[in-house]
């Protein structure tokens, strides 16, 4: 899942690249504030991509004294800036940059370019097709990267556990809606001679970007707090658990996700008090070598061995 999500990763952030510059061209020459705030848009989500690859490269660095646990969360506290920076640089920027345009609107200009003489609203749309295509592939190259059989895809990102991935998403997807928000100002603008309508469709660009930070800090929060395996893996945990003859009671299992494949298991068991000591060891390395095969995101297995509540019957009686 990582190089996959690295590898839609760069395609967003060359894609992105290029069509800021492009943006900024036709705002430059046109005037347009609702082709500036794209092109302000493009540039966040381009350095939005370096982020998130860095977070990654610093996810990988190996365990040590200072952090024995490593250092999975990196990519979380990334994502966590990277939904900020779509907040403030990307939202709240479109939303200034709309309401100095409403306030004081201007016709968007024509273009002599290479000795053409070019419509204003023509070489915005064409750049925004442009934009639209771009985004579109990169759209498309994120979503195939979602694991398939997984349910619609707000469901798996909203419960996914890798944010390199589901920002990104979010990301491609506001990019396209802010395209078309874009593409309606820069026309309507022209067709009807509102200039006014461009300022507000930077507006609407800014509030959708809002909208999306406002998503991703909510979900890159809660992973970074620390989030705990999906209920399938403590479902399966248990069953594995009670699967032993010696086991009569399960505590309690514990999952938390240090990174996006690095879960933690923590469990509590209680066995049959006539089980001598060396058969307990022999139990927890038996539990802890099985739950690493069956589960390849399973890194670190704590196993614990507890009395259960009195009042309470053994699982496997009850």
């Amino acid at each position: 899942m990582a190089g996959e999500s690295t590898g839609a990763i760069v395609t967003a952030a060359g894609a992105n690249l290029a069509i800021a510059v492009a943006k900024f061209v036709g705002a430059w020459l046109t005037g347009s504030a609702s082709m500036l705030a794209e092109g302000v848009h493009s540039v966040v989500d381009t350095a939005d991509q370096g982020l998130l690859l860095l977070g990654l490269k610093r996810a990988e660095k190996p365990a040590d004294e200072a952090h024995p646990f490593g250092y999975g969360r990196e990519v979380y506290f990334y994502s966590f800036v990277v939904s900020l920076l779509i907040f403030t640089a990307g939202g709240l920027y479109s939303i200034y940059e709309g309401i100095g345009k409403i306030r004081h609107p201007e016709e968007t200009g024509d273009v002599d370019l290479f000795g053409l003489h070019l419509p204003g609203i023509a070489v915005n749309l064409a750049i925004l097709a442009f934009a639209l295509a771009s985004e579109g592939y990169s759209l498309f190259t994120a979503y195939t990267s979602l694991p398939k059989g997984s349910g619609s895809p707000l469901s798996t990102i909203r419960r996914s556990k890798d944010p390199s991935l589901f920002v990104l998403i979010a990301e491609d997807t506001a990019a396209v809606a802010g395209l078309v928000l874009a593409a309606l100002g820069v026309g309507l603008s022209a067709l009807l001679g509102l200039p006014v309508l461009d300022g507000a469709a930077s507006i609407g660009i800014g509030v959708l970007l809002v909208a999306v930070a406002f998503f991703l800090l909510i979900e890159t929060h809660g992973l970074l707090i620390g989030e705990a395996a999906d209920p399938e893996v403590v479902e399966a945990v248990r069953a594995l658990a009670l699967a032993e003859p010696s086991v009569r009671h399960v505590n309690e299992v514990l999952t938390q996700h240090l990174g996006p494949s690095d879960i933690l298991v923590n469990l509590s068991l209680d066995v049959a008090d006539d089980e001598r000591g060396g058969d307990v060891e022999r139990l927890a390395t038996r539990l802890e070598r099985e739950l690493k095969r069956r589960h390849d995101k399973v890194r670190r297995v704590f196993v614990e061995f507890q009395s259960g509540p009195a009042s309470r019957s053994a699982d496997r009686d009850g």
